[in-house]
C-alpha cells in the first residue's frame, strides 16, 4: 500500500506533532483528558472491519459508468464547480439554491444531493452526466445522512436543532426529533447500525440517538466552549473519533458505552474525517492552521502531520477511488488542495468559487452509503 511509506515513519521512531474566527482563542482540555486513559478498549487484529467494502477501487456494480468527478459546492458563490480529477480541471460550474453546504451521496449511490441550507432545498445531481436536476424543497439541509438500511435520510437541521426523518427517494417529512442541543452537524453509526453518534457544534455535546425509536440514548458534554464537528468509526468498531475545532484535536468515545474515553490533539482547527483505504489511518484536517495530522488506528497515535505550503484552509473532502490522493476544500481560500496521500505533498492547488466547503469525490468504494461528503460501507 501507499500508505506503507506514513507507517514506516512510526517504526523509525518519528516523535508526534503537537474554525473558528479568532484560531488562538482555542479552550483548554482538561489535563486528564489530554491523552488516552486505561478505559480505552483495546483493538482486536480479528474485529471485523466496518470499512472492507471500501477498499481501492472496489466499485459497485451501481456506480460502474460514473465518470470519475470531483464536486465542490462554493458556499459563498451559490454554486458547484465539477472537476475532472485526472486533469485537476474545471469542466462544469452551475448554480444552485443559497448557501450550498455539502455533496452528499444517496443511500443507493444513484444520486448526489446538494444541500442548499439557505434557500431550504436539496438539489439533486446525475452522476452519469454531472447535472443538476429541480430543486426539491426540504427545510434546513445543513447536512445529510441515510439510515444504514437506506429506510429513512437524515437531514441535520442545523439551525432548528432537529434531525428530521424523510422519504430517502421523494425526501418527504415522515417525522421529527427535537434534539436537547444546538448546531447538530455530522455523525456516524455504530457498527451495528443501532446508534447514530451525532456533534451539536453550538453546545459542545455529541448525541447517541437510537433512530429506529427517534429516541436519545445518551448526551455526552465536550466543554461548552468547544466545538465538535465530524464524527468517525473506528474499523473494529469500537471507537468514536470527534474533531473538535476550537480544542483543537479528538475526542475518543466508547462505541459501547458511549462514555468520553480520551482526547487527542491534532491542531488548531481540526474539521474533517477521513478513513484512508488500507484502514489503517485516519486523515484529520485542522483548518485553523492549514495541516492535516495522520492517526494510526493501531497505536491511537499521531503518526505524521503534513503542512501545506503557505498555510491555508483545509476543510471537508474524501480519498480517492485508489486512495492515492486527499482532496479538501480551502474553506477561506477559495480553493481545493490535492494531496499525496503516500508523502503529504500538495500535488495541486485548484482555483475554484468562494467558500468552498463539504466537497464529495465520486464515484467511491463501498456498497451503500451513510451520507455527508462520502460515509461508505
Amino acid at each position: 500500500m501507499r500508505l506503507l511509506a506514513v507507517i514506516a515513519i512510526v517504526l523509525v521512531g518519528l516523535p508526534s506533532c503537537s474554525t473558528t474566527s479568532a484560531p488562538s482563542e482555542v479552550p483548554a482540555v482538561p489535563a486528564e483528558s489530554s491523552s488516552m486513559t486505561q478505559a480505552l478498549p483495546v483493538p482486536s487484529a480479528a474485529a471485523p472491519n466496518v470499512y472492507a467494502h471500501d477498499r481501492p477501487d472496489l466499485l459497485s456494480p451501481v456506480v460502474a459508468r460514473f465518470p470519475a468527478r470531483v464536486y465542490v459546492p462554493n458556499s459563498q458563490a451559490d454554486t458547484v464547480d465539477v472537476i475532472d480529477p485526472a486533469t485537476y480541471e474545471i469542466i462544469r460550474r452551475f448554480r444552485v439554491g443559497r448557501r450550498p453546504q455539502h455533496v452528499v451521496p444517496s443511500w443507493d449511490l444513484k444520486t448526489l444531493w446538494v444541500n442548499n441550507n439557505d434557500s431550504n432545498e436539496l438539489t439533486p445531481i446525475d452522476p452519469v452526466t454531472g447535472k443538476p436536476g429541480k430543486p426539491v424543497p426540504v427545510e434546513d439541509p445543513y447536512n445529510l445522512y441515510f439510515s444504514p438500511d437506506g429506510s429513512y435520510a437524515l437531514v441535520m437541521a442545523e439551525r432548528l436543532n432537529r434531525l428530521d426523518f424523510r422519504d430517502p427517494h421523494t425526501m418527504r417529512l415522515d417525522h421529527s426529533l427535537d434534539l436537547p442541543c444546538r448546531g447538530v452537524n455530522h455523525g456516524d453509526f455504530t457498527a451495528d447500525g443501532s446508534v447514530f453518534l451525532v456533534s451539536c457544534e453550538f453546545s459542545g455535546q455529541l448525541l447517541a440517538i437510537d433512530w429506529r425509536t427517534a429516541s436519545i440514548r445518551k448526551v455526552i458534554d465536550v466543554g461548552a466552549k468547544n466545538m465538535p464537528q465530524d464524527v468517525k468509526l473506528s474499523p473494529d468498531g469500537t471507537l468514536f473519533y470527534c474533531a473538535d475545532m476550537a480544542a483543537g484535536g479528538l475526542w475518543l468515545v466508547d462505541a459501547r458505552t458511549f462514555a468520553k474515553v480520551g482526547f487527542l490533539r491534532t491542531g488548531r482547527g481540526a474539521h474533517g474525517l477521513y478513513v484512508s483505504r488500507d484502514s489503517h489511518v485516519l486523515y484529520v484536517s485542522n483548518r485553523g492552521e492549514g495541516s492535516v495530522s495522520v492517526i494510526s488506528f493501531a497505536s491511537r497515535r499521531k503518526i505524521v502531520k503534513w503542512r501545506l505550503p503557505g498555510g491555508g484552509s483545509p476543510d471537508m473532502g474524501g480519498v480517492s477511488t485508489d486512495g492515492s490522493q486527499l482532496w479538501l476544500s480551502g474553506r477561506y481560500d477559495g480553493v481545493v488542495y490535492v494531496i499525496d496521500t503516500s508523502t503529504g505533498r500538495l500535488i495541486r492547488k485548484i482555483k475554484v468559487g468562494a467558500g468552498p466547503h463539504g466537497l464529495c469525490v465520486y464515484p467511491q468504494p463501498g456498497r451503500y452509503s451513510l451520507g455527508h461528503t462520502g460515509v461508505f460501507r
